[in-house]
């Protein structure tokens, strides 16, 4: 019995681990979170007028401070989440959500070029030479399980 309730905790366990999600956000996009390069774009408008510095680190003393767009919420609980950007100790500015959207995703789009948000969110870098397509050879099998030309 407890060899069969362990092998049936076991199989449980190792389900979640054969899932295999991609998902890929650039900036530009709407739902980019992280840090903005401003470069020649519009100035930001700003959460917070002074920079937020979380537990200073003598690295980052006299560091120039970083724009980062957070999910709401983040910016006031700035603390438990600036690890996740690798910002804790360095002065950070939090830009403001209409200012992303209105402003800079168009600016970003306009001055980088034909991305991934251009061809509906589908890309990849072997996007246009026909690897996006499903092409199974006579016995290979979908991941259904099905066979490629007799289904």
């Amino acid at each position: 019995m407890k060899r069969f309730l362990f092998a049936a905790v076991l199989a449980v366990a190792a389900v979640p681990a054969m899932a295999q999600v991609g998902v890929s956000i650039g900036i530009g996009a709407p739902d980019f979170y992280g840090q903005i390069v401003l470069g020649g774009a519009p100035a930001p408008q700003l959460v917070y007028a002074q920079p937020v510095v979380v537990a200073p680190v003598p690295q980052y003393v006299g560091a120039a401070p970083i724009y980062l767009r957070v999910p709401p919420g983040q910016a006031k609980h700035w603390s438990k989440h600036c690890a996740a950007y690798r910002a804790c100790g360095r002065p950070v500015y939090f830009v403001r959500d209409d200012w992303y959207r209105g402003q800079y995703v168009p600016y970003y789009r306009a001055h980088h070029g034909d991305r991934d948000w251009q061809r509906g969110g589908r890309g990849g870098k072997h996007f246009d030479r026909g690897h996006d397509r499903k092409k199974f050879k006579h016995g290979d099998r979908d991941d259904r399980g099905r066979r490629g030309q007799d289904r």
